[in-house]
């Protein structure tokens, strides 16, 4: 029986776990209204549901100590006896714990005498040698000894319990220098204090392993006592008796008497009522959540994964060979008949590189595990129908970039079907902050190895070199299955869902275009030079002189020097002359200079984008943004070559700018649709709290309704000014504004800002304790997670630095709401345009601006596709309270606003 077909028994080691919990969690943070710590609890739980999630055992037990003592002292009476006293936060932590895990149906076990990890010894050989994969769960060393290639022992990093190190036989050999069962021998040499076992002096691991490395074993080692010279030597013929004793007690029990069998421990739907009590009681509201999704998931409801998703798993479950491969030109029947048996050799999918040319397909790589094709494709070419065929086909193709390679197969009049997994979009899942953004970053990262190419930063061989493509198809081949084994199971599940249906999304989009008025901008570019030239020259008045205008040193000297202006913070060149610190400098002490210097700042921006604009309308009179899907840890998109999201909303000028986006020649409007205050239905979603979610589902204006809560007054009373405020507030929370960055936002003083935050979180609890809840739970699992399960990583939550530890917390507020905001306009935008499609619209979707959606509308299709677009964005996610669309029409995007 292999591996895979093996049943899994998973064993934790349930005082140890809790332990490393409670130290890696601050005690005050996790503590009920009665007083009750729980942050032991807390992490234990965290790491279990992680263990399940990932790991999936069939059978499950968690061992306890019952005392500190057990045979072992009565052998060696001072056995563990320098430990210290249990903290007393920690004492009914795990009477609790046991209560938790009784009430999802998890085994504990425990005997008299023994150790917990006598347990784990003693049910890893009964599982091995009844068939299971045996996985243990422990922060003790000492169970490195029950590592065996049936046997992998995960042991919790030094930082806590979210991250485990998975240790088989091959692990431990390369952190220790020796087998597993080696280990009890170094631990008796040089001993061990968490259990006051004394060692040798002066003997270290690494002395300890030399001598294994000579005589085998300790009965070798102290055989051989004679001829070790040195103190060292010395010392271990004087102390020899420490290393018997130690190796005696530090050998673990595989034959404890237990009174069940492994089958007992076979998973088991939860108790869901008595999870709730119990829960409800501890204040676990997002592991709550947690626990009824993965309930859910393995069977307590039963989900059932998709197509989609059972076809990335499929690519997940491939072990790619490592060896080079043959490639073969194949030419009509003898390419059918090798594309017919590739799809049956490769049911998982086949590696696809096309070669492109001025946008345009001239040949194509595919490759199988063991055999690449390599094709030089011309149109009309009948040599090829089979590979045409084929590539329209559902049969499942793996590739890299693959946004790029579609556009050029539509240039090329290519049908294209099948896309499973885009190793690109995969691996930035895996990483979102370190994207790899090349195939040769991918196959660095994921294989090790060096990708043979002419130029190293290209992603596919354009401009006609031919190199590449048989050799791009089969590494992206092997990288699917190790990238994809890289993702949680939620992980793999939005790629399936939300990433990759919408690569193809994307790939039409850039191709349609939307049409840009030349004329228009022109004007309001030169508009714009003519009033930045105004300004410079009332500028250049207020000080008597010409100064660049763009350069910090000038401005410096003018500002700090001439006008003896109040110095702004500290740089490596003198004094900051940004945008931020020179508004604030402005309204603590007001120049005309400076006013002007900051009016001729945004013309000159506002004339950069509309150039920017302007050059990047095409031959067909539109302009055709990339959309980088892969943009943002946080999954938000951005758009490139031109940036669409950088035009102002509020300004006149931004409205100039958008009057010159307008419809084709065969179409009658522009469409525009926005979700309405899609972060804070979000954080209401979340956080639960009842205040917001009355709010929006009212349909209230929710910054009235909020305001007339925090200020105590009718919501008929609440002045522009109140709402402002608590506008800036709402929204600044969710990004971890403080009392200081409020009262520098709204220009009021700190202590009415602080006010203001009491006022607010008294009226909305839940806000701030979802608040709170995100960043702890982020410090225990070291990452945060969307409603739809996108994870971003945050390291620092773990610094030693504190300015990097406190932007990682800000940062970690505001992932879960700015990344389910993301994965939702995502989804809105598949559904949409699969709709679109099933129902024969000419209609056409154009551009994704923030949370904004621009259509083109065809003659006599408005209702139609307002109803199409309505009805798949207000649905794209089921969330506490409703998602709000608005929807606007107009002959150009301007007049399409809402």
């Amino acid at each position: 029986m292999s591996d895979a077909e093996k049943p899994t028994l998973l064993v934790i080691d349930g005082h140890s776990l809790a332990f490393r919990a409670f130290y890696a969690l601050p005690v005050d943070s996790f503590q009920t209204r009665d007083g009750q710590h729980t942050n032991a609890i807390h992490g234990f739980l965290s790491m279990l549901l992680l263990l399940l999630q990932n790991e999936k055992p069939t059978h499950l037990a968690v061992a306890f100590d019952i005392s500190r003592f057990s045979f072992r002292n009565r052998d060696y009476a001072e056995y563990k006896g320098t430990r210290s006293e249990t903290p007393p936060e920690f004492k009914g932590q795990v009477p609790l714990l046991q209560d938790a895990l009784k009430a999802m149906r998890v085994r504990t076990i425990e005997k008299e005498d023994f150790e917990a990890d006598d347990i784990l010894a003693t049910l890893a050989a009964r599982g091995v040698a009844e068939g299971y994969r045996v996985l243990l769960v422990s922060g003790d060393r000492d169970t490195i000894q029950l590592v065996n290639d049936d046997v992998t022992l995960l042991y919790p990093n030094t930082q806590g319990v979210s991250q485990l190190k998975r240790y088989d036989t091959a692990a431990v050999i390369e952190r220790y220098g020796i087998r597993p069962e080696q280990y009890p021998d170094v631990a008796a040499l040089v001993g061990e204090s968490s259990d006051n076992l004394i060692g040798i002096t002066k003997v270290g691991e690494k002395t300890a392993v030399k001598w294994l490395g000579l005589y085998g074993d300790l009965d070798g080692i102290l055989a051989h006592a004679d001829e070790i010279k040195g103190v060292v030597g010395q010392n271990l013929r004087d102390e020899k008796e420490n290393a018997i004793r130690n190796r005696r007690l530090n050998k673990l029990v595989t034959d404890v008497p237990l009174d069940v069998s492994i089958d007992e421990f076979a998973t088991q739907p939860i108790d869901e009522d008595a999870v709730r009590e119990l829960f409800g009681r501890l204040e676990f509201r997002t592991l709550l959540e947690r626990v009824m999704k993965i309930a859910a998931a393995n069977g307590n409801g039963g989900i059932s994964a998709p197509a989609e998703v059972e076809a990335i798993e499929a690519v997940a479950e491939v072990v790619a060979a490592p060896s080079a491969p043959t490639t073969r030109l194949l030419l009509d029947e003898e390419l059918a008949l090798w594309l017919e048996r590739a799809v049956a050799a490769e049911p998982a999918g086949l590696g696809l590189s096309l070669e492109i040319v001025d946008g345009k397909v001239i040949g194509a790589g595919i490759a199988t595990s063991d055999e690449t094709v390599h094709l030089h494709w011309q149109p009309g070419r009948a040599d090829y129908a089979a590979f045409e065929t084929w590539l329209a086909s559902d049969s499942p193709k793996i590739m890299t970039d693959a946004k790029t390679q579609l556009k050029a197969l539509t240039r090329s009049g290519l049908a294209f079907d099948g896309l499973v997994v885009d190793t690109l979009v995969a691996g930035w899942l895996v990483r979102p902050i370190l994207a790899e953004k090349t195939l040769a970053d991918l196959v660095s990262q994921y294989l090790g190895e060096t990708v043979p190419q002419a130029d190293p930063s290209q992603l596919l061989p354009e401009e006609g070199t031919d190199a590449g493509a048989p050799e791009y198809a089969w590494y992206t081949l092997r990288l699917a299955p190790v990238v994809l084994r890289s993702l949680s199971e939620s992980s793999r599940r939005l790629l399936a869902e939300v990433e990759m249906p919408l690569v193809p999304v994307l790939a039409a989009m850039e191709l349609r275009g939307v049409t840009v008025d030349h004329p228009e901008l022109a004007a309001l570019s030169s508009q714009l030079a003519e009033r930045a030239a105004g300004l410079a020259e009332a500028a250049f008045a207020e000080i008597g002189r010409e100064v660049n205008l763009g350069s910090p040193k000038q401005l410096q000297e003018v500002l700090f020097d001439q006008l003896g202006m109040p110095k702004t913070r500290a740089t490596k060149t003198g004094y900051t002359t940004d945008a931020s610190a020179l508004a604030d400098l402005q309204e603590s002490n007001p120049h005309p200079f400076l006013g002007y210097l900051l009016e001729h700042r945004d013309a000159t921006k506002l004339r950069q984008i509309v150039e920017s604009l302007d050059k990047a309308i095409a031959g067909d009179g539109r302009i055709h943004t990339t959309y980088w899907q892969i943009g943002a840890a946080t999954g938000r998109m951005s758009s490139n070559d031109p940036n669409l999201q950088n035009i102002p909303i509020r300004t006149e000028e931004g409205r100039r700018i958008r009057k010159a986006f307008r419809h084709g020649p065969e179409y009658t409007e522009l469409l525009t649709a926005d979700y309405s205050q899609i972060e804070m239905r979000i954080m209401a979603h979340l956080s639960g709290d009842p205040g917001l979610i009355e709010a929006f589902n009212a349909g209230e204006d929710l910054h009235r309704f909020v305001g007339a809560r925090v200020f105590s007054v009718d919501p008929a009373d609440v002045t522009p000014l109140m709402r402002t405020k608590v506008k800036a507030m709402s929204y600044g929370l969710a990004y971890g504004l403080s009392a200081f960055g409020l009262s520098k936002q709204l220009r009021i003083d700190r202590a009415e800002a602080t006010q203001l935050m009491k006022e607010y979180f008294e009226r909305f609890g839940a806000v701030r304790g979802y608040l709170r809840g995100v960043v702890e739970q982020a410090k225990i699992d070291g990452y945060t997670e969307t409603i739809f399960g996108r994870r971003r990583a945050f390291p620092d939550l773990a610094s030693p630095n504190r300015v990097h530890r406190e932007n990682a917390e800000r940062a970690a507020l505001n992932s879960p709401i700015q990344g389910s905001a993301a994965d939702i306009i995502k989804i809105a935008m598949s559904r949409v345009e699969a709709d679109i499609a099933a129902r024969g619209l000419g209609s056409r979707m154009l551009m994704q601006v923030h949370d904004e959606l621009v259509f083109e509308v065809a003659p006599g299709e408005s209702e139609a596709l307002e109803e199409v677009v309505r009805d798949r964005m207000s649905n794209a996610a089921e969330l506490l309270v409703p998602l709000d669309v608005q929807i606007g029409r107009g002959a150009n995007w301007d007049d399409a606003a809402h």
